[in-house]
């Protein structure tokens, strides 16, 4: 049958374990490529990014992607390009779930054992879909694989036997960071963007020429110049926050609005009500537009 049997997480550096299915087969065939499974998993980081690794009748897939790995088990007939389609969607939504620091922090194996969930809603949909391919997913997969080849493995070569490296992909790890889709920039974030790149500027231009007089007549006023080039800064990490994805995006969008508000309400009497308020009202807006603007729900589903 042409189907995924069983999938899992597992951290790339030591291979531990973080998730897996709660799939119950006794077929020989099949215990024994979980054994295997396991040996490659503490290998990963020998390895490129994708890689397949073939047996009599079950081949084992799997995707490196930042911190983590998926690996699937797959009966033979079960298609490449499927098989990495569902590695990609398994392994968004782990990072959509789970952050950088609790992946690095975990100690136990199956520490996010409540992910098996997902997993299975994920692999079943894939197992059981029976509608049409959606052909430009399908060939954007189908491309990426030919551009960046799986490495090939056997089963029952040496290495996965005795998990020692026979020299033969013990070269360069290939790294692929983790590509997360944003939701589209709005008409209103493109004018935050602006109005942030405004105040920056307005921000350099004045702790600039506050620096050359501070450092020459007055070195009492360098507080003043910290308190203009703060939130120089803090505008360039907003449009980059509003822009890209970072973990502990909230966390980081009010440091930045306090580090803005606390300086500008430091700078009275440099500055006037009007110019204060005009300044704290850019952050709050930018921090609005930050917050609101998420990860698209899903990665595209491959036509499945």
């Amino acid at each position: 049958m042409s189907m995924i049997f069983f999938a899992c997480v597992v951290r790339v550096r030591d291979g531990l374990p973080l998730s897996a299915s709660t799939d119950f087969h006794l077929n020989q065939d099949f215990l024994e490529c979980r054994k295997k499974l396991k040996v490659l998993s503490s290998i990963l980081a020998r390895y490129p990014s994708r890689g397949t690794a073939k047996g009599r009748n079950l081949s084992i897939h799997f995707l490196s992607s930042g911190d983590i790995a998926c690996m699937a088990i797959c009966s033979n007939s079960y298609s490449t390009i499927m098989a990495f389609c569902f590695l990609e969607e398994l392994r968004w939504e782990f990072a959509a779930s789970y952050n950088t620091r609790s992946i690095n922090s975990a100690s136990r194996p199956y520490a996010f054992i409540e992910f098996d969930n997902i997993i299975q809603k994920v692999k079943q949909h894939f197992n059981s879909s029976r509608g049409s391919r959606a052909k430009g997913s399908w060939e954007r997969v189908e491309e990426e694989l030919q551009l960046q080849p799986p490495v090939q493995l056997q089963l029952e070569n040496t290495e996965l036997l005795n998990g020692l490296s026979n020299g033969g992909h013990a070269g360069g790890r290939v790294e692929v960071a983790p590509t997360y889709r944003m939701q589209p920039v709005t008409p209103l974030g493109i004018l935050s963007l602006v109005l942030n790149i405004m105040c920056g500027a307005l921000n350099l231009i004045r702790g600039v020429h506050l620096a050359e007089y501070s450092f020459q007549e007055d070195h009492e006023g360098i507080g003043n110049v910290i308190a203009f080039l703060l939130p120089f800064l803090a505008c360039v990490f907003q449009c980059y926050l509003y822009l890209f994805y970072s973990s502990a995006r909230k966390v980081k969008t009010f440091v930045l609005l306090f580090c803005v508000c606390s300086c500008n309400i430091y700078l009275y009497g440099l500055r006037n009500l009007w110019q204060i308020s005009f300044h704290i009202g850019v952050a709050f807006l930018s921090s609005y537009q930050i917050l609101t603007r998420q990860l698209l729900e899903k990665q595209p589903d491959c036509g499945v």
